[in-house]
């Protein structure tokens, strides 16, 4: 076994022991602590994945049109041709550095604080549960397993909504109702996509005989008839999850009801895993449903660009806002992933990522803001700079962030979304575009509105006593997160330099 080999299996196996080992250690905090040191593992070993004896690196038109970094390729289920295939490359890996990060981060913040509701250690091991189906998904090369990974999730994750969410009052004490109906909707919406997925994964496997996607990219193995039906499913089953619209309704309620570190995975990382199955599988398998579906798809992204920023204009709620936020920065990705150029698959990238790292900032505050308030209106939060001049201070950071600032990391996935309308050409897609741009200074309008409901005026009685105290846990869980906000904007090649050769051979499969 090759050094990329053994991080590929390490990768999935910490966090997965981690939880086995939380789950046997008695005591609430010890528990937690286990859960901290194993997901704060497999950071450095998500990282290593892009160092080492890179294979198939280097582009030529005969080459597949994945080539992995690193690759695992073991017989699994020999009576059904099921394999355990892994690999990392430079589109995945920035995914996996993410889920890991947060996971971390998350995990570690429960040391000092934990949702009321139930026990820190059952929450450390669903998170880290959550964390293996995640990372599975963005490693899998083999369709079948890509689907099994996917569907780890589902389960943990309501768990996480129904014992530790709901909406938690000044008497510390949260409303499990909303949160029970939150997390059945979730699933509901959640479960139709699988189905749409496990019927798409079928009609693929079974018309090209391999589940190979190192294989199956570019469509060669199958018909124009069957890639445009794999291609309405797939994309549908993706759409439920990252979530587009008009398929996000679970979104808001979902993201509102769940405890801060349920809200932070969700959003940053949990949501990627339907707009990288759209890149890697949808686009990928079915390039000719793909460029059949792309005027469609740029029509939809524009829509949820410009539906998520209305919406938000009308918000009274700070968790339920941010959650509405991320309709149209999932739409910048999709419109990203529509134009099926270079450009616009880079934006999607780094538009993920970015998403990933401001979004749970933001969660991470809106949550901190929430403890000491005991209200997330927005009527009642207003003065919080004069009584936590440095949570103001933050909050103002993150939405600047996310309203897509040059020099931030919010500005390049949008950026790069709109520049690549333009470049297709055509009145169609330069109307997208415009339209696209006009959400954008649409999103600054609520980020800002937001800013002064919040931050400015005199301030209210939910504000007027709030500790202005940042605790030790609050500032290792955000430092992190503000520090990528700035490299990534400053220095975008981080994402882009990496993800350049393996988008290049996927653009390549698309003409």
């Amino acid at each position: 076994m090759t050094v990329g080999q053994f991080l590929l299996v390490a990768v999935l196996a910490v966090p997965a022991l981690g939880a086995v080992a939380v789950a046997a250690v008695p005591r609430d905090r010890a528990a937690r602590l286990v859960g901290t040191i194993a997901a704060a593992l497999t950071v450095p070993l998500a990282a290593l994945l892009a160092t080492g004896d890179r294979t198939w690196t280097a582009y030529t038109a005969t080459a597949p049109a994945i080539r992995p970094w690193h690759r695992l390729d073991l017989q699994w289920v020999p009576g059904l041709d099921l394999r355990l295939h892994l690999g990392v490359d430079g589109i995945s890996w920035p995914l996996v550095v993410l889920t890991a990060l947060l996971t971390a981060l998350c995990c570690g913040y429960t040391l000092w604080r934990v949702p009321p509701g139930g026990s820190g250690r059952a929450l450390v091991a669903l998170l880290l549960v959550v964390e293996v189906g995640i990372l599975g998904t963005f490693l899998a090369l083999d369709l079948v397993l890509f689907f099994l990974f996917f569907e780890v999730v589902l389960l943990p994750m309501y768990a996480i909504i129904v014992g530790w969410g709901g909406s938690t009052g000044r008497d510390g004490r949260p409303a499990r109702d909303a949160a029970r109906a939150a997390a059945r909707k979730f699933a509901l919406y959640t479960l139709f996509g699988s189905v749409l997925l496990l019927v798409g994964v079928y009609a693929v496997v079974s018309a090209a005989g391999t589940a190979d996607l190192i294989v199956l990219t570019g469509g060669s193995e199958l018909t124009r008839g069957t890639q445009l039906a794999a291609f309405v499913l797939l994309g549908l089953a993706f759409a439920v999850k990252s979530p587009l619209w008009p398929l996000h309704s679970w979104l808001p309620d979902a993201h509102t009801q769940a405890p801060t570190v349920g809200s932070v995975v969700l959003a940053g990382v949990l949501l990627k895993m339907g707009t990288y199955g759209l890149i890697r599988v949808a686009v990928g398998v079915a390039p000719e449903g793909a460029r059949w579906a792309a005027p469609v798809l740029g029509a939809l992204a524009v829509a949820a660009i410009l539906v998520g920023s209305l919406v938000c204009l009308a918000q009274t709620e700070l968790k339920r806002l941010i959650a509405y936020s991320s309709v149209g920065h999932m739409g910048f990705v999709l419109l990203g992933v529509a134009t099926l150029t270079a450009t616009g698959i880079q934006g999607a990238l780094i538009g993920n990522v970015a998403h990933g790292v401001i979004t749970g900032l933001l969660f991470f505050l809106a949550g901190a803001i929430k403890d000491r308030t005991g209200t997330g209106s927005l009527a009642e939060l207003s003065g919080l700079r004069e009584t936590a001049p440095r949570l103001a201070g933050l909050l103002a950071f993150a939405a600047i962030a996310s309203l897509g600032l040059p020099g931030l990391a919010g500005f390049w996935g949008e950026a790069l979304a709109v520049i690549a309308a333009v470049q297709v050409g055509g009145a169609y897609w330069t109307t997208l575009a415009v339209l696209a741009a006009v959400g954008g200074a649409l999103t600054a309008a609520y980020l800002l509105r937001l800013l002064r409901r919040v931050t400015h005026g005199r301030p209210g009685p939910a504000v007027g006593s709030v500790t202005p105290v940042l605790s030790g846990a609050e500032l290792t869980a955000w430092a992190p997160l503000v520090v990528l906000t700035l490299a990534i904007g400053l220095a975008p090649t981080l994402v882009l330099g990496v993800a350049g050769e393996p988008v290049a051979a996927l653009v390549e499969v698309l003409r």
